[in-house]
């Protein structure tokens, strides 16, 4: 009787699961996933020049210590974008939900939205009206983060919050009213910052971390598999990105066993200890210099000005940049780079393709190290998607770490492939638009066959699949 009591009871909730479309912060511990988007980059060396600037500017201020409005994912897919080489996936906000696009950062712990108040300052991107919610609470606190490359502000605010299938009531939230052109790309829509609480300029516990900590979870831990477009001629705008797994480690994407490492001190950002370095066979000196932070939110790689010179020591030929690629390094696109890391364990190597930022002429290549301009007191390295796209990596709520693990060849046969950008997949929603703009058909909606299938992967694992930036 017990046993059929509950097997009717998880059918039932089964089933009305099923009619809302969308679950809340009270559905049964899971794991879910995400598609994530990839926003394909610039070939044209202007955009490449300023890009590699906004991005050496960026670091500075996100990790020299300034007040900043940090960045900011079940199974969510990751879009790439090859413009700005950033990767971004879709959350829902109020009630009803509407579907926005958000970089996913584990290098920053906020979230934030351009308003419908904005104007013409935000762009052509959907925008947050909160007039259409009835669950909008405005806390009346005014907020403003200074970039390297720009600026937001607005207010703070309270909404329900989905991605992937969870949700999470009253998530604090900056709603943007103002931010400079370097933001207001079409079609993000803000940022969704995944590292710890203590970094949130708003003081709001960031989404992650309130699932992770609140028993939402199966496991309370988060996985990224990022795909490579870099050496993919006629690559569109927008591919697939990737997936950010929440709840659990997607076993098909990896192969072996996770290696965990503990994070340094108290949790802000995701900062591990880095063992070596080694560059075309070469050991590189780090020592006094070997803190590293895992940002998916960052391009490439920072490092100090002296490991960075000595990496491109290593290749005949380089060459120290000038004027907005100060800091950077060009190369002949001829090499074949080899890089490998050691975080304390296994010895992790990164493909000659992610070694390439840009080609910058016929023969030379901008390569993907570049000298960080943080100062003294911030971290030693910033690890960026050019390392990530070659492992399996896991965020660790308790006890606090990052993991690594060898992907799958379901994963590696992942990079590259021409492929339709993957839907969002968070209930059945609305997707946002800009204001003025007719509004687009739900892009969550998922017919009843696969939808109860999804719900009963629910109770067990997810993911989100991501889209490239």
């Amino acid at each position: 009787m017990i046993a059929s009591a509950s097997l009717t009871t998880l059918l039932f909730l089964l089933l009305s699961q099923h009619a809302s479309g969308a679950p809340t912060a009270s559905t049964a511990v899971v794991g879910l996933s995400m598609p994530i988007r990839r926003l394909n980059r610039s070939q044209n060396l202007t955009l490449v020049a300023q890009q590699a600037k906004d991005q050496r500017d960026m670091l500075a201020v996100k990790y020299g210590g300034q007040s900043l409005q940090q960045r900011g994912t079940g199974y969510n897919l990751y879009v790439k974008s090859f413009m700005h080489r950033v990767y971004y996936g879709t959350i829902a906000i109020g009630t009803p939900p509407m579907s926005y696009d958000v970089i996913l950062d584990t290098g920053s712990s906020d979230l934030w939205l351009t308003s419908s108040t904005c104007g013409t300052g935000c762009g052509t991107s959907p925008t947050y009206d909160p007039a259409k919610s009835s669950t909008f609470h405005n806390l009346s606190t005014p907020f403003e983060i200074q970039y390297g490359s720009g600026a937001v502000a607005g207010y703070i605010a309270e909404e329900t919050v989905q991605m992937a299938g969870f949700s999470v009531a009253k998530q604090g939230f900056g709603v943007v009213n103002a931010l400079s052109s370097a933001f207001n790309t079409n079609p993000v829509s803000g940022i969704m910052g995944l590292a710890w609480s203590p970094l949130s300029s708003t003081q709001q516990t960031p989404f992650w971390q309130t699932l992770a900590s609140g028993g939402s979870w199966d496991s309370a831990l988060f996985g990224v598999q990022l795909t490579r477009y870099g050496n993919v001629s006629g690559a569109a705008q927008n591919e697939p990105g990737g997936v950010i797994d929440m709840g659990y480690t997607n076993s098909s994407l990896y192969t072996g066993s996770i290696e965990y490492h503990s994070l340094i001190g108290t949790p802000q950002y995701w900062e591990i200890n880095m063992n070596t370095l080694t560059v075309q066979g070469k050991s590189i000196n780090i020592a006094g210099a070997s803190t590293a932070i895992i940002d998916t939110g960052t391009t490439n790689i920072a490092g100090p000005a002296t490991a960075v010179a000595n990496i491109y020591a290593q290749i005949p030929g380089s060459q120290a940049g000038t004027g907005q690629l100060e800091g950077y390094y060009t190369y002949p696109c001829s090499t074949t780079v080899n890089v490998q890391f050691n975080f304390g364990g296994n010895t992790w190597s990164m493909s000659p393709a992610d070694f390439t930022h840009s080609q910058v002429s016929t023969t030379e290549c901008l390569g993907a190290f570049f000298v960080s301009s943080i100062g003294q007191g911030g971290p030693s390295w910033i690890i960026g998607d050019a390392f990530l796209k070659n492992v399996y990596s896991v965020f660790k709520y308790s006890p606090p770490s990052v993991g690594f693990a060898a992907l799958s060849e379901t994963a590696i046969a992942q990079n590259g492939v021409k492929a339709a950008v993957p839907s969002p997949t968070i209930g059945a929603v609305t997707a946002a638009t800009n204001t003025g703009a007719a509004s687009r058909a739900a892009v969550g909606a998922v017919s009843s066959g696969p939808l109860g299938v999804l719900f009963c992967f629910w109770l067990a694992s997810t993911s989100i699949t991501f889209l490239l930036w």
